[in-house]
């Protein structure tokens, strides 16, 4: 009773201070407390060394250690240390009781202890008719919740009612209510009794209340539920007491971090209302349903579309210029296109992406000028592969009436790049198969299109989503397996193979330097020449690109850091083409493919194939027979027609080409074109087959290092023919020194560079007869007239 009458006193007093995490203490309460701030440890001691009480203050902030006066409550209690218990982790059980209300004016640190001046407020009493009527209701009320919630015991009532002092029973009935820590603070700072009893009156009436909503939610649930299902009997009773609160919160965190979700996205009108009709959907199912969780995955994917993130564009043309040509060398035409895009959008300020197809033999660089595009143009890069894809639901996505759907790879890759204008390559466009399940190449036409792509639908999204942004690159090998309606969409953009001095550039500029890097090696231990260089190129590779070129000076590096290692002296090895073939063994090819020496029967036609040009070996030999005409090697149909041309040509001028004129009843012919293993089909190799076919029937060999390609008419005309570049290439590549071509393909000269035509002797011809004097000589014309070569 000292400790009380000390705090009763009017004066201020100066007690410890215990603040208090999450719990109000109110006066007549006793409660225990844990104890571990070193601070709170020793006002604890200092109370009981003094036998002064300690002045329990709750923080508004609990996560503060040491809180100032500014962060505690200014009301609070003080209280009696009634027992305490060590713990071996060096904290204390304290038992508390709390004596009388306080007000907190001063907090003072005195020897590690926290010192409080208090002001105690001293209570009037409240007596007479009123005071008995507000400790009725109060009484009443308490009574009831007892009764219906179960959790305090009846014989508190009891006590309670022996309680005459209408402050005493304020205070009680508070300490056994669950209320929050706020309305616990503010029923203890009420210093009328008068309106505590009114807010204590409102707080019963609302827990008795929720008490009804609960007990209405368990008789509801209790129908469906069995013994098994007890979280979900939890969880449902949670949202039917938010859904009675009108909380539309009510679905917990997980409904508010959707919501959150959704208005952070900046999805259109249409596409956010979409997103809040499966919020209202999902915040109406069970918490078990599994549907919740396809729903919840279906807003994610809605909220986590870049609807309106975007990179912005570099548009500097010399900084465009400078990146491309770091990354590749040559590609003129490509690069020309990328410039003139860049060049437009900043005088339009367009934003539509332009659809380019990048068509080309393997190793030629169509994916890597993806990446350098979109590194001068500042985007981000997307790659998706095509090659063996034959769903539709792989470029449009699954319906989410399926297991496991998932939207298109479109959209994936969309949503992983994190812009709505990135630079997105589809790879190996021309690979793409169907089955059963839809043609993927009938879904590319939406995305394709610049008229359609404003409004790209993907199936599991079920919204439009703009990709009219996108700059779209699409790679293929051979442009004749691309669908015709996927073609006409896409500016195609043709990428050779390189020549021997391109490849050398390359192989010294980027190839080189990329794999010392990767093996460790630098100058000073390993040089290439440029007769080593050109070894790689011409005696162990044979394709158009670099792909090939690029492993063999891989593994040049190896071996050679092999030996700098073993030998453990600083040495420098110098690769030339002496030293190449020690490391990578015998050549593999020939430095010429073509045959220097001519030989009978055998005439030299020049092909296209996916992985660039290729020369061709013709062989025609003759035996005794009856004008069979034999054809082998593989051959398609077109090109058996194109030697069953030939043939008849040279049937019916026979005399004029000096062969024998009865030849089709005394001989057969047998046309064989090597590497049997290979199909070879096309028009081109016509004239070659003449050639051929005269040489047998002559015996004369044509002229040496000589090459042709064109196809062949009855009337002894030669028609145009494609893919003249890559021909061109490969003549270059076999050693050969002159090619005749067809007249109507000299325009397509302008693409072959010019180191290439320097050093070829290019004749164009329109008719059979002059091929035959250019393979023969001069005495084989039929009609007399001049023939025409040009260079």
């Amino acid at each position: 009773m000292a400790n009380k009458a000390k705090v009763e006193d009017s004066q201020q007093q100066k007690i410890p201070l215990l603040p208090l995490k999450d719990v109000v203490v109110f006066p007549r309460m006793v409660l225990p407390l844990l104890v571990g701030r070193p601070a709170s440890l020793g006002a604890v001691e200092a109370s009981l060394a003094s036998g002064v009480p300690v002045f329990l203050c709750t923080q508004k902030d609990p996560a503060v250690d040491s809180p100032k006066l500014d962060e505690l409550h200014t009301v609070g209690v003080a209280a009696n240390v009634l027992q305490t218990l060590r713990m071996p982790d060096g904290t204390m059980k304290v038992v508390v009781e709390g004596l009388g209300r306080g007000r907190l004016v001063k907090v003072k640190e005195r020897n590690g202890v926290q010192e409080a001046t208090v002001d105690p407020l001293v209570e009037e009493p409240l007596e007479g008719p009123e005071a008995e009527a507000l400790m009725r209701t109060a009484l009443g009320q308490f009574e009831a919740y007892v009764k219906q919630s179960g959790r305090v015991a009846p014989e508190v009532v009891a006590s309670l009612r022996s309680v005459n002092e209408a402050n005493a029973l304020a205070d009680l009935v508070c300490a056994y209510l669950p209320l929050r820590v706020e309305e616990r603070q503010e029923l203890l700072g009420l210093e009328s009794i008068k309106e505590r009893f009114e807010k204590l009156s409102v707080l019963l009436l609302r827990e008795t209340e929720m008490l009804d909503i609960e007990k209405k939610v368990r008789e509801r649930i209790r129908e469906q539920m069995d013994r098994g299902q007890r979280e979900y009997f939890l969880h449902e009773q949670l949202k039917a007491i938010h859904q009675e609160l009108g909380n539309k919160e009510g679905g917990g965190d997980e409904s508010s971090e959707l919501r959150a979700m959704i208005e952070k996205s900046g999805m259109p009108k249409e596409v956010k209302e979409k997103a809040e009709r499966e919020l209202a959907r999902f915040e109406r199912m069970p918490a078990m349903s599994p549907e919740g969780a396809i729903i919840r995955t279906y807003i994610e994917w809605l909220s986590e579309m870049p609807w309106t993130k975007r990179t912005k564009d570099t548009i500097d043309l010399d900084l465009a210029q400078k990146v491309l040509d770091e990354d590749h060398y040559g590609l003129k035409k490509v690069k020309e296109r990328i410039l003139e895009y860049l060049a437009v959008r900043k005088l339009s300020k367009s934003t539509k992406g332009p659809i380019l197809c990048f068509v080309g033999p393997p190793g030629v660089g169509k994916t890597s000028l993806g990446r350098s595009i979109a590194r001068a143009m500042g985007r981000k890069f997307i790659r998706v592969s095509l090659g063996g894809v034959r769903d539709e639901a792989e470029i449009r996505g699954h319906r989410r009436t399926y297991v496991g759907a998932m939207p298109g790879r479109i959209v994936q890759s969309i949503k992983k790049a994190g812009v709505k204008n990135p630079l997105f390559i589809l790879d190996e466009i021309d690979k793409m198969s169907m089955d059963f399940r839809g043609d993927p190449s009938s879904a590319l036409l939406e995305v394709l299109d610049p008229e359609q792509n404003t409004a790209f639908s993907d199936h599991y999204l079920e919204v439009d989503f703009d990709l009219h942004e996108i700059f779209f690159i699409t790679t293929a090998n051979s442009e004749h397996e691309i669908p015709g309606p996927l073609h006409d969409r896409m500016e195609v953009v043709r990428l050779s193979g390189y020549t021997s001095y391109e490849k050398e550039h390359i192989a010294r500029l980027f190839l080189i330097p990329r794999q010392m890097k990767e093996t460790g090696l630098t100058d000073k231990q390993i040089q290439f020449e440029n007769s080593g260089i050109h070894s790689l190129i011409q005696r162990y590779t044979r394709e158009a690109g670099v792909r090939e070129l690029e492993r063999r000076v891989a593994n040049v590096c190896r071996k050679v850091a092999r030996k700098v290692v073993q030998s453990g002296k600083e040495k420098k090895f110098i690769v030339d083409d002496k030293m190449v073939p020690e490391l990578l063994g015998p050549h593999e090819y020939s430095d010429l493919r073509a045959d220097t020496e001519p030989q009978t029967g055998v005439s030299i036609g020049l092909a296209w194939t996916w992985s660039g040009g290729d020369v061709l070996h013709i062989e025609t030999s003759t035996m005794k027979g009856k004008g069979i005409l034999t054809l082998t090697g593989q051959l398609g149909d077109v090109m058996k027609e194109s030697a069953h041309a030939a043939y008849t040509y040279l049937r019916s001028h026979a005399s004029a080409l000096k062969i024998p004129p009865d030849f089709n009843k005394k001989f057969d012919l047998h046309v064989h074109v090597p590497e049997g293993a290979i199909p070879k089909d096309g028009p081109s190799a016509g004239v070659a087959m003449a050639v051929s076919m005269v040489s047998a029937l002559r015996n004369t060999p044509p002229a040496p290092r000589l090459a042709m390609t064109g196809e062949i008419t009855l009337r002894g005309r030669v028609l145009p023919v494609g893919g003249i570049k890559e021909k061109m290439l490969a003549a270059h590549r076999a050693g050969i020194r002159t090619v005749l071509l067809p007249k109507e393909n000299e325009k397509d000269l302008v693409d072959v560079p010019d180191d290439i035509k320097k050093e070829l002797t290019i004749q164009l011809v329109s008719e059979v007869d002059e091929v035959l004097h250019a393979a023969f000589d001069s005495k084989t014309k039929t009609n007399g007239r001049k023939a025409r070569a040009k260079r």
